[in-house]
């Protein structure tokens, strides 16, 4: 077992890898920013390096502080959590190249999954479906892009193959605003992924979003781990996430979730994965593979007792992945809720210093955060400030304790989205599991991007 990592990131996941570390009696090495001197980790771990000021670009994402990092603690191994650099396959390389191990997946699989192009070349080699599209990037082309769309059928999704996070991605619904939108998205990639490369899938108008977890140790050994509905979406960001996904049988899950495995195969996966899919009218349609840990595993690991992080951490160390499908058993339900620091008239993240902080509790409920009173929410990170899951015998009662602990979450002195939450736990359409993509957008009002 690897006797010390680094954890390269903030808030609540670093905590959740900390206690995951001390579980298994791994020491831990903190690194931070200067704003994120009081944060719950940091006070915690074994040690801490304080990596750079408030930006990210100055202190999470600065690959060579965090490197320096590991190599002044003599730690063996650098945990990335999600975001940051979690996907950053440059990032994989040099610390590699450093001699410490990377808590994930190989550089070369983060480079190929990461490239939506790529990573459909790659599922459809393995039978896993994907959304009808251009079979690769869009050139300058305007009469050629145009037949394309037509032979796809509109609408049709511009999407940057670099692209993540929901951004990236534009709806077209006429052959009149096509050219405009490829240049549009192909202008926001390079920006944004510093990669203009663009394809075309066709927009599916009432998919619901459904995952598939896998566990894979590169030694020719993986497994699925059942699948979650992430379809609560407000502008491409999940907002609610449950396991098992509704009306998902176990032959559909075996279906699909061997599907991921092979691919898993293919590629040579190593760590923890996910791949992401669109779900209408009983079919599946992939649209990326995500080669980190998810921020909604706490819902996979409620309905399957098995603790995702740990068995990153021992994969990591080389050991062959100690559970086969066969030890997979689905039982009971999970819903999680992403507390934000936002304000819900203009959905702006808020800042500032909680006041007053309690958390819910009782059977079946996990809170998962760094936050405490007294804490100040800095304004330079993602605005999510926790998780609020809670598991039951099945769908309606894990909806009943989510909604009795929502009513319980105190968190005084910054604005939050507790009361959407609460909104959406008692929406009769989410009850009955009524809801695709689009619901919440719709329900709020949004319009599409």
């Amino acid at each position: 077992m690897l006797d010390k990592i680094v954890i390269a990131n903030r808030g609540e996941i670093a905590l959740r890898i900390l206690r995951a570390c001390k579980e298994l009696g791994i020491k831990t090495v903190a690194v931070y920013s200067t704003a994120d001197r009081d944060l719950k980790h940091v006070l915690l771990a074994d040690e801490t390096i304080c990596i750079g000021p408030s930006p990210s670009i100055k202190s999470y994402l600065n690959i060579p502080a965090i490197i320096s990092a590991a190599e002044m603690t003599g730690s063996m191994a650098i945990h990335p959590g999600y975001g940051f650099l979690s996907e950053n396959a440059d990032f994989a390389e040099q610390v590699e190249c450093s001699g410490f191990i990377f808590i994930g997946p190989r550089a070369e699989t983060i480079r190929l999954m990461g490239d939506k192009v790529s990573a459909i070349n790659v599922m459809k080699t393995v039978c896993v479906p994907c959304v009808p599209g251009s079979d690769g990037p869009l050139d300058e082309n305007i009469e050629k892009n145009r037949a394309i769309a037509n032979h796809i059928g509109y609408p049709v999704l511009i999407k940057a193959s670099g692209g993540g996070g929901g951004r990236g991605m534009r709806v077209v619904r006429s052959d009149k605003d096509l050219q405009a939108a490829i240049l549009m998205t192909r202008a926001e990639a390079k920006a944004a992924f510093n990669n203009d490369m663009v394809y075309m899938e066709k927009y599916l108008e009432n998919p619901r979003h459904i995952e598939i977890q896998v566990l894979a140790d590169g030694k020719g050994n993986a497994i699925y781990l059942a699948e979650r509905d992430c379809s609560m979406q407000r502008r491409h960001q999940k907002v609610i996430e449950e396991a098992p996904a509704p009306g998902i049988t176990e032959s559909v899950r075996c279906f699909i979730g061997e599907r991921c495995v092979n691919a898993c195969m293919k590629i040579g996966y190593r760590s923890a994965g996910t791949f992401e899919f669109l779900y209408e009218d009983g079919k599946f349609f992939f649209i990326e593979m995500n080669t980190r840990i998810q921020v909604e595993h706490p819902v996979t690991e409620m309905i399957t007792g098995v603790d995702l992080i740990k068995e990153q951490l021992r994969i990591a160390a080389g050991q062959p992945l100690s559970l086969k499908q066969a030890d997979i058993k689905v039982a009971g339900h999970a819903v999680e809720c992403r507390i934000n620091a936002e304000d819900l008239t203009n959905f702006l993240p808020s800042p500032g210093k909680i006041t007053r902080f309690h958390a819910p509790g009782g059977l079946g409920v996990r809170w998962e955060s760094h936050i405490y009173a007294g804490y100040s929410v800095p304004p330079y990170y993602d605005s999510m400030i926790g998780k609020l899951i809670c598991f039951g015998e099945n769908r309606e009662v894990s909806i009943v304790r989510m909604k009795n602990a929502l009513a319980e979450l105190i968190i005084d002195g910054i604005k939050t989205n507790i009361n959407l939450q609460l909104e959406i736990m008692n929406d009769e359409h989410f009850q009955h599991s009524e809801t695709n993509i689009h619901y919440l957008e719709n329900k709020l009002g949004l319009q599409e991007t």
